[in-house]
């Protein structure tokens, strides 16, 4: 087995679900990387107190990593909350004696900074136990320290000793700080990013129109309110619809009618210039508008787009059909409201309706 799988599967191990219901899996493996940093800190302890022939020393490290690994055990017995609270209890308890055998200048005690960080990372509810808990954690600390104040060591380490397990300490307790940090601060902006995506996923579906793929009409009206009210250049709007589409849906069905909007939606996507903005405003109806162009210009690109319309072939249930389109179309003035301009368009289009259909009225 080479490295890789020994650690995926290591991992893998780690990150066990316990099979509880509502039961964070972040927690949980949490819980074990930090009860395996217990362990690892407390043979590392071992080995030093090995090396320095410092028999009591060594009897409580291993004494430790046999608390931290029936923790360890433990946590796929346990539920997640029980595993963190027994967890912490040994880790409290792991402080308590280590301060009152070797003193406060080993340092173990700032290991209480890591069950405050870990005590607001496991639990998203219930603020006043983590005061409550927050609270017996300052008060334990200040006892220990009077404590320290007043009585001495009952095992005693040399200087030189000190300074390495000051060393020991730091190093532990950056990483054990760093755990919960990056594991819970993952998965809270991963799930930050779920919901941008499911955000941006809703306002989409919310300004599109599902069938063609344009811009509905609620994203329609805000867009035109926003390009009305800072216009700076020309401005055409065109009102259009499919001519005789009733008679599409009677003929053929209303799936072929569905056909007949997607692709002259297409159509339009492929045919208009650059920057327009197509919209389905309803139905068989279309509003298009052009925000750099004046009359003309939207004129000449309408009459191309009617054209490549009129040269579609559409298969009706073996029977082949064309469909046209008519167009009303109107230039900003740069003083009418929205209602005004949109009413002019419409106008025009049912005068080129009552004229006779496929045509431009500008």
């Amino acid at each position: 087995m080479n490295k890789e799988n020994m650690f995926a599967k290591l991992y893998q191990l780690i990150c066990k679900d316990t099979g509880g219901q509502n039961e964070s899996p972040i927690l949980i493996k949490v819980v074990r990387m930090l009860t395996l940093t217990m362990i690892v800190y407390s043979l590392a302890n071992g080995i030093l107190f090995l090396a320095a022939s410092h028999t009591g020393g060594l009897v409580f490290s291993l004494l430790c990593m046999l608390i931290f690994v029936t923790t360890f055990i433990l946590s796929y017995y346990r539920g997640t909350f029980v595993s963190y609270c027994i967890l912490n209890i040994c880790i409290l308890l792991w402080v308590i004696a280590n301060v009152r055998m070797f003193g406060w200048g080993i340092g173990v005690q700032t290991f209480m900074f890591v069950l405050i960080a870990f005590c607001f990372f496991a639990k998203y509810k219930h603020t006043a136990a983590k005061i409550i808990y927050i609270l017996v954690l300052l008060v334990l600390r200040m006892y220990l320290y009077f404590y320290c104040q007043n009585n001495n060591p009952s095992i005693s380490i040399t200087s030189e000793m000190n300074d390495i397990f000051q060393l020991v300490n730091s190093a532990a307790i950056f990483w054990s700080l760093s755990l919960p940090a990056y594991f819970f601060s993952t998965d809270t902006q991963a799930l930050e990013g779920k919901l941008m995506e499911y955000n941006e996923q809703l306002k989409k579906q919310a300004s599109i129109d599902p069938l063609t793929g344009l811009n509905n009409r609620r994203s329609t009206m805000e867009y035109l309110e926003r390009l009305l009210q800072n216009a700076e250049e020309q401005i055409s709007i065109c009102l259009c619809d499919i001519d005789f589409f009733k008679r599409v849906n009677d003929t053929y069905g209303h799936d072929i009618g569905d056909i007949v909007l997607q692709e002259i939606a297409e159509t339009f996507r492929k045919e208009l210039p650059q920057g327009s903005f197509i919209s389905r405003w309803g139905g068989e109806e279309f509003l298009l508008i052009f925000p750099h162009s004046n009359g003309d210009e939207a004129h000449y690109a309408l009459d191309i787009l009617r054209n490549k319309i009129k040269s579609i072939v559409f298969d009706g249930n073996g029977e082949t059909f064309s469909v046209s389109m008519t167009f009303g179309l109107v230039e900003y003035d740069f003083h009418s409201d929205l209602t005004t301009v949109l009413k002019e368009a419409d106008e025009k289009l049912y005068l080129g309706k009552e004229s006779g259909r496929d045509r431009i009225v500008f």
